[in-house]
């Protein structure tokens, strides 16, 4: 998967965040609230996929996820 820090819109003022562990600058970013819990019925449905397989590829492809403050645009 070609991957780039995809921010979706801000729900609840935290994202988190899949570095890629093989391209420095490049991950996935899902809105998220302060425990790092998503709700997945409020992704798309390529936002939702995107997220499982981050989940499913954590130390192979993706580093463990950060909960960060979400930027605002």
């Amino acid at each position: 998967m070609d991957a780039t820090f995809t921010t979706l819109p801000v729900l609840q003022g935290f994202e988190l965040r899949f570095r890629s562990l093989f391209n420095q600058g490049r991950g996935l970013a899902f809105p998220c609230d302060a425990k790092g819990q998503v709700n997945l019925d409020s992704l798309s449905d390529r936002a939702r996929q995107n997220y499982l397989y981050a989940r499913a590829v954590v130390g192979r492809e993706f580093a463990v996820p950060a909960v960060v403050p979400a930027e605002t645009h």
